[in-house]
């Protein structure tokens, strides 16, 4: 029997984020304290793990989530809460897929690119998920040469169809719909969403519940014993089940040798400011829009539901978490908005993306048995949730799309965690360079 170790760990509370303090309905899932049968055991309570766990309960499955912490506790509960069309690897997918079906490796890609969306607001509907749902985003040109890569955007969403939805700005107009001077243009596009991402996957996992899922928090699985079926061992129980998912992303170490160098944890810093009034809120962004400029290590932010200013930034590749995330936020938040410059600070908090070389996706079995999903590069919400449907197809027979993703190549760096950590803090520093000098 193979085995996929792990060492046993301390289960932790929320870290306080403005998520966290705005919970609508927090959950107070019981650990794990017997021995259980189900059809499909998922490891992790982020969106990944829930988004599987609706798509295998409406299906009929008996299913079980062990989250080592809370729903949602990991990068889920931490994210800056845009749902966008920006797919992380997409050139690469295309790249690779144009040797098998030619041609229509841009359609599957395009298709990927709003399919989470679809899946969510349908989600949102029908289980009456409370989670601040709103449309509108802005895909931010930085530099004069951004404008290239927002035009060849505009191009193809108006050429499939989405003419209606996206509109493509010059300088002169940013001022209509943002309170700000530094940008050189933009991608306004309807389609795209932003969320309070921690009411979102509470209330999915709600949903599962009400379908026959099994959710057990403060359950950190310490082996997987693999054979004929599968054992998910944790400190007071375990479940038998015939499949098993592996939904951690960043957050967990299982998988063993089979996955190590493949995904890489990046830290991403958000802060929330004290809540701004309507006044001066409509007046810095009067379309409650989403936006992120086109960098390499962006920025992002949007208004709270309360009218606060969310901003987020500041990838750090090195596998530390800043200590001072406004310190070093509120320069870009003051030259965006001088009218914020000395506002209030109320939240700031870190968060790990599961990054991976090539930026696909991976999707993967470790055995008959195990499967993995993981890597969304920093896209994840809208990801995470197409890859559920694709996790629920391929348990449940149809692996069309789960054999293209475990197809693609998946990068695997030979070296030990804190060698890899170094080389993308390097490679961080250069596209800064690249981009402050181009």
């Amino acid at each position: 029997m193979d085995n996929y170790s792990h060492l046993e760990g301390q289960s932790e509370p929320r870290c306080r984020s403005y998520y966290a303090e705005t919970i609508h309905n927090e959950t107070s899932y019981q650990p794990l304290s017997n021995d259980i049968q189900v059809d499909v055991v998922i490891v992790g309570g982020g969106f990944t793990g829930v988004a599987s766990a609706i798509e295998l309960s409406e299906r009929g499955y008996k299913v079980a989530i062990l989250e080592s912490n809370k729903i949602g506790w990991g990068a889920t509960g931490r994210n800056g809460g845009q749902i966008t069309g920006s797919l992380s690897g997409d050139q690469a997918m295309i790249r690779q897929l144009k040797r098998k079906i030619g041609t229509q490796a841009e359609d599957f890609v395009w298709g990927l690119r709003w399919r989470g969306h679809d899946i969510i607001k349908k989600r949102v509907e029908k289980y009456g998920i409370q989670c601040d749902l709103k449309f509108g985003h802005l895909h931010a040109a930085y530099k004069p040469g951004h404008m290239k890569e927002l035009q060849a955007s505009y191009d193809e969403a108006v050429a499939r169809g989405m003419g209606d939805e996206v509109r493509l700005m010059t300088a002169n107009e940013i001022p209509d719909i943002l309170e700000t001077d530094i940008y050189h243009g933009g991608l306004l596009n309807q389609r795209n969403m932003h969320v309070h991402s921690l009411n979102l996957c509470i209330g999915e996992a709600r949903a599962a519940e009400s379908l026959g899922t099994q959710i057990y928090e403060h359950s950190e699985v310490l082996d997987i014993i693999d054979g004929a079926q599968t054992k998910v061992v944790t400190k007071h129980g375990s479940v038998v089940a015939n499949k098993v998912l592996l939904a951690g992303n960043a957050y967990h170490r299982l998988g063993g040798k089979p996955l190590k160098g493949m995904l890489f944890p990046a830290s991403l810093g958000n802060l929330v400011t004290v809540p701004l009034g309507d006044e001066i809120a409509n007046k810095i962004n009067p379309q409650d829009l989403a936006v992120y400029d086109c960098r390499f290590v962006l920025d992002y932010y949007r208004l709270t539901a309360d009218k606060r200013l969310m901003f987020g930034g500041g990838t750090n590749y090195s596998g530390r978490d800043s200590k001072r995330v406004a310190e070093e936020l509120r320069p870009a938040i003051e030259k965006t908005f001088p009218r914020l410059k000395g506002v209030d600070i109320e939240f700031e908090w870190t968060g790990k993306a599961g990054i991976v070389i090539n930026r696909i996706p991976q999707l993967g079995k470790l055995s008959q048995n195990v499967y993995y999903a993981q890597g969304y590069s920093g896209h994840g919400i809208a990801t995470t949730h197409f890859v559920g449907e694709i996790m629920a197809n391929a348990i449940d027979g149809d692996a069309d799309s789960f054999d293209i993703f475990s197809d693609f190549k998946q990068i695997r760096i030979p070296a030990n965690d804190w060698a890899v950590q170094q080389m993308l803090a390097l490679g961080m520093w250069y596209y800064k360079m690249l981009e402050r000098v181009g």
